[in-house]
């Protein structure tokens, strides 16, 4: 694993990035639903063994994954892999609208219901802390910055949680970009994964 390095950031107005992320978001969604499924089944299989090399102690964490949605990279056969080496999974739950994510536990098999989006989550189960979080990215920079689909929850969840969990974000290298223009409520993820393999990120600058 080596070490992405810090790329140069612009300063532009909030209404401005917004404005130029809203258009990169569907654009680098749209070329990411296109791939073919084959391509795709073999991406996947490159960033699992990437993300098993990065963190060969995942077993061993509370991990937080997330079901797939429009083309990511998608996780379950890692999670149920992780479930039969013993591993305590976690899915994301958004339980109140602009708010941090709740994770509730999850195991193969367990009654799951439409969530935002219609994306499936556990239909119940006590809150829990993942000390580590399978973190999907639509675009992402040489900072560890994350482009995703504009709400801004995996954001408050880092922001908030009191033990920052370690934060994995995998993408595709179709989705790198010079910069996402971070804000001050950008959190940097510490591990990016793509298909070409993991990058620790180097510390982001924080005079932005």
């Amino acid at each position: 694993m080596h070490e992405l390095d810090p790329s140069w950031l612009g300063v532009l107005p909030w209404p401005e990035v917004r404005a130029w992320r809203k258009t990169e978001r569907t654009r680098l969604i749209a070329e990411r639903v296109a791939v073919p499924a084959e391509e795709r089944a073999r991406r996947d299989g490159e960033i699992t063994a990437h993300i098993r090399a990065a963190v060969p102690d995942l077993a061993r964490m509370h991990v937080g994954f997330y079901w797939p949605f429009r083309g990511e990279y998608d996780p379950r056969a890692l999670a149920r892999a992780l479930h039969r080496d013993g591993t305590r999974l976690a899915l994301p739950v958004v339980a109140e609208k602009a708010q941090p994510l709740v994770f509730r536990p999850w195991q193969p098999g367990m009654r799951m219901v439409p969530g935002v989006w219609n994306i499936p989550v556990p239909a119940e189960g006590e809150p829990v802390t993942p000390d580590a979080l399978l973190i999907p990215l639509v675009g992402f920079d040489a900072l560890g910055y994350r482009l995703g689909h504009g709400g801004g929850y995996y954001d408050r969840t880092l922001a908030a949680m009191a033990r920052k969990p370690l934060a994995i974000g995998i993408g595709f290298e179709m989705s790198r970009l010079p910069t996402i223009h971070p804000q001050p409520h950008d959190v940097p993820m510490d591990i990016i994964v793509t298909e070409r393999g993991a990058a620790r990120v180097c510390a982001a600058d924080p005079a932005r």
